[in-house]
C-alpha cells in the first residue's frame, strides 16, 4: 500500500456548515500524512464596486467573516496538533483558489459543497466544480446534500 504523502493540504472554506465536514477530513489527512494545512478563504469581490456606497463596511464585514473562518480551522488544528497557516485572498473564488494552488504548489485541495443541482447550480455556479475541472492537483469534495424547503 502506498504511503499518503500530502505535505501541503489546502482546505478551502467559505465559513459555512458544509465546510465543517471538509475541515474535519483535511485535518485528519494532515494528521495521517504529517502535512501542513493551508486554511484558505476568498473574499468574493465579484459583486462589489469600490465606488459603491458602503463598500468599505461590506468589505470589512466579509474580511472579518473570512478571518473567523480560517481562525476556526487554525484552532481545530491546534487542538489536533496540526500546523495550520491562515490565508485570506480576494477576488473570484474559483480563480483565486486555482491560482493559489498553483503558485504555492499544493498537493491536494479539500472543500465542501452543498450538492445543489439543476437551475440553482446553473445560475450560481459551483466553485467546487471549477476546481475539479481546472486544478492541476487532486481535489477532494466533501458533500452535504442540499435539502429544499417545501
Amino acid at each position: 500500500m502506498r504511503k499518503i504523502d500530502y505535505k501541503k493540504i489546502m482546505i478551502a472554506t467559505d465559513g459555512s456548515d458544509c465546510s465543517r465536514l471538509a475541515i474535519d477530513k483535511g485535518i485528519e489527512l494532515a494528521r495521517l500524512s504529517g502535512g501542513t494545512v493551508y486554511a484558505v478563504y476568498v473574499i468574493s469581490t465579484a459583486y462589489l464596486s469600490p465606488r459603491g456606497a458602503g463598500w468599505e463596511l461590506i468589505h470589512k464585514a466579509l474580511k472579518d467573516e473570512g478571518q473567523q473562518a480560517v481562525d476556526d480551522i487554525k484552532s481545530l488544528g491546534k487542538v489536533k496538533g496540526i500546523n495550520v497557516r491562515s490565508v485570506l485572498l480576494e477576488g473570484n473564488p474559483s480563480y483565486e483558489l486555482i491560482r493559489y494552488t498553483d503558485e504555492e504548489k499544493m498537493d491536494i485541495v479539500i472543500m465542501g459543497t452543498l450538492g445543489k443541482t439543476g437551475l440553482y447550480r446553473m445560475l450560481i455556479g459551483s466553485v467546487a466544480e471549477n476546481l475539479i475541472r481546472h486544478s492541476k492537483v487532486p481535489v477532494m469534495v466533501v458533500s452535504t446534500k442540499y435539502e429544499t424547503q417545501d
